[in-house]
Order: C-alpha cells, then sequence, then structure tokens
C-alpha cells in the first residue's frame, strides 16, 4: 500500500509503480468513485469515435484470422505487377 498526500488544489500523485503497472500517463483520465466508504480510482482509456470500430470483438477477431493466415502462408501474392494480382483476385475461392 502506498502513502500519499494531498496538494494544493487538492491533487495527488500516483506512485510510478502503480503508473508503470496500470500504464498510466500524462493527461490520462480516471475514473473516481465512492464505494464502502473508500474511493476508488480506475484508468479510462478514451477512444476517438472515428476509431472505434478497430476496438469492436467484430473486427478484433478479423485482424486475429489475418494474422493466422498471414503466419500460416494462407495469401495471395506477392505480384510482380497489377495484371498478375487482379487475375489472382478473380480466381482466389473466397
Amino acid at each position: 500500500m502506498s502513502l500519499v498526500k494531498i496538494r494544493e488544489n487538492y491533487q495527488i500523485t500516483i506512485p510510478n509503480s502503480l503508473r508503470k503497472n496500470f500504464h498510466i500517463a500524462i493527461g490520462d483520465y480516471m475514473e473516481m468513485e465512492k464505494k464502502e466508504g473508500q474511493i476508488i480510482l480506475k484508468p479510462v482509456k478514451m477512444v476517438h469515435p472515428e476509431q472505434a470500430y478497430f476496438y469492436t470483438k467484430e473486427w478484433q477477431q478479423g485482424e486475429a484470422d489475418a494474422d493466422n493466415d498471414i503466419t500460416n502462408g494462407d495469401v495471395l501474392g506477392p505480384f510482380d505487377n497489377l495484371k498478375d494480382g487482379l487475375k489472382a483476385l478473380k480466381t482466389a475461392k473466397i
């Protein structure tokens, strides 16, 4: 357990070991809640709405599938030219 001091403007410093353990950086957000007489701080990672799709279960599964295909060599190419690449795509059994 770490002891912290309330400073001017009610600020606290999160101990280095906890910052590293929870990957907390300057500018990150923390959620604060009262629970059974205690203050609970939870790191919150904010995602820009235009990038939210990347963190969906479906997208992450697709990324994992693609990584597996690459690892297993289940890919088309590389190709020396566009014509060969298009021909392979048209004849591929997808």
